[in-house]
């Protein structure tokens, strides 16, 4: 008699199933933790960036507090001859004054007293305090008056012909011009130097 071979197929292991996770919601003291915590951290990034944005300041070129540039025929018409009377620039609240003598500089057209603007009177060739008659030389050396020093300076950088370039020094002094012919004028009114009591 034939005996039939069975072969049993091993069964697998039954599969292990991970144990459920259950995942509760938070309580009200939590929900208003996390809240409360994103709350602060949001006013703090506010509060940051406001500061950046005021504490940083960003001027553009021909506003006070940039760089006003001159080049081309803006240069003849913002440059004083030797001993004439400066030029004034409302919108970057200084005078351009060429200084027979002495060279180029831009000062700053507020007086060094108050804070009033001093004009420049032809007569009397100098500037004139109109509210506490401070009065200033044509280089805004101190003459008389109730301010404590000369009028402050801005710094100046000047492109001649030849392409050479001239700076204002730290002490504010005026550029020397030497005939040389100026093609452009650039005055920082971000960079003010303050003059040391009354030259």
């Amino acid at each position: 008699m034939a005996t039939a071979s069975v072969t049993k197929a091993k069964a697998s292991p039954p599969a292990e199933t991970a144990p459920a996770v259950e995942v509760s919601l938070p309580n009200r003291r939590e929900f208003l933790y996390y809240i409360w915590g994103a709350s602060i951290i949001m006013l703090t990034g506010m509060a940051g960036a406001g500061l950046i944005w005021f504490g940083l300041p960003r001027f553009k070129e021909g506003e006070f507090g940039g760089t006003f540039v001159y080049s081309g025929a803006q240069v003849t018409d913002v440059l004083p001859a030797p001993g004439a009377p400066p030029t004034s620039v409302p919108a970057g609240r200084f005078h351009l004054a060429n200084v027979e003598g002495e060279g180029f500089l831009a000062l700053y057209g507020v007086c060094t007293h108050l804070g009033c603007l001093p004009k420049w009177v032809i007569t009397n060739r100098r500037f004139e305090c109109p509210c506490h008659g401070s009065k200033f030389e044509i280089n805004g050396k101190y003459i008389e008056g109730p301010a404590p020093r000369s009028l402050d300076r801005f710094r100046v950088t000047l492109t001649f012909a030849d392409g050479s370039t001239a700076s204002t020094n730290a002490a504010g002094d005026p550029i020397p011009l030497d005939g040389k012919q100026i093609v452009s004028i650039a005055v920082n009114t971000g960079a003010r130097i303050k003059r040391p009591g009354k030259d």
